[in-house]
């Protein structure tokens, strides 16, 4: 399908939406628009921080790894095991 010819499509079926529902029509289309900019592809901010600890000695590396795993199981202990209890 022609991109021009969707926007086309998309044009009549505003035309047609009764003028009293414009209001929530634009809010809908504004709110979508809204969403798909902050899902936009973040990978490239993302890769920034790519080898950012490659001159890290692994000793050290090693010390980081195991402290965030730690802190990791220490966030989580206290949560409720769903599947342990009895209804």
């Amino acid at each position: 399908m022609v991109y021009g010819s969707i926007e086309a499509k998309v044009i009549d079926e505003i035309n047609l939406f009764p003028k009293n529902k414009l209001q929530q029509l634009y809010d809908f289309i504004h709110f979508f628009r809204l969403g798909l900019e902050s899902t936009r592809d973040r990978s490239n901010e993302i890769m920034e921080f790519a080898g950012c600890w490659q001159d890290m000695k692994q000793e050290k590396f090693n010390d980081f790894f195991n402290e965030i795993n730690e802190r990791r199981k220490n966030a989580f202990s206290g949560r409720i095991d769903r599947d342990s209890i009895n209804s």
